[in-house]
């Protein structure tokens, strides 16, 4: 909280400098009240280590934010622009992030258990060693994704997009993959068994019908 603190009363030094027109006022109204739906907090990049538990930050613009070990823990997120964000090690357990706008950003070590990401744009995101279990990841955009050593054990990938993406690794026991779109991807040394796999496109190009 002191780091968040600080970085209001710099924020509003700098606004007096006229270094950026950002509105610490949006800040403070988070930190107090945990509502700052739509709010703009692209000017002030570092929040990392912050404490925004249950945050509704739906719609917000977060655009290349340091939220590293941020806890995050059941945040609404859903529809926000999170580009380029880092967001490593933090806690985003149960966190609504449907409709989330994350290329680029850095999700290593990151838990997302649980979380809901369905049409979520990820597209080039990284995600080495990100914890995914039964997480919503219906019709994400993982594009070049770096899924190496991530856990998505009974994560829900059905109509997933996972063209080019590196799954080296990666634990997809009991996941749900109907109708993904593996083109491409790295499956080395990653973990299947009891994955379902129905209108799949593996990485070859071939279809898999065998979980229908």
């Amino acid at each position: 909280m002191k780091k968040v603190v600080a970085a209001i009363t710099i924020a509003a030094t700098m606004i007096g400098s006229g270094a950026l027109a950002f509105d610490a006022e949006q800040l403070k109204q988070l930190m107090e009240t945990k509502q700052c739906e739509g709010c703009d907090l692209t000017a002030l990049t570092d929040l990392n280590g912050a404490d925004l538990n249950g945050a509704d930050l739906s719609g917000a613009n977060l655009r290349d934010a340091d939220l590293e070990g941020a806890n995050l823990l059941v945040v609404n997120l859903s529809g926000a622009d999170l580009t380029r964000v880092v967001l490593s090690s933090a806690n985003l357990f149960k966190a609504n992030l449907s409709g989330a706008k994350l290329p680029y950003a850095d999700l290593s070590l990151t838990n997302l258990a649980s979380a809901n990401l369905a049409d979520v744009d990820l597209v080039d995101a990284e995600l080495f060693n990100t914890i995914l279990d039964n997480a919503d990841l219906r019709r994400a955009d993982l594009r070049g994704a770096k899924l190496i050593d991530a856990n998505l054990i009974l994560a829900n990938l059905s109509g997933a997009n996972l063209s080019g993406s590196n799954l080296r690794r990666a634990d997809l026991r009991d996941a749900n993959l109907d109708g993904a779109v593996l083109t491409g991807a790295n499956l080395s040394g990653a973990t299947m068994r009891g994955a379902t796999l129905c209108n799949t496109t593996m990485p070859d190009g071939s279809v898999e019908y065998s979980g229908c």
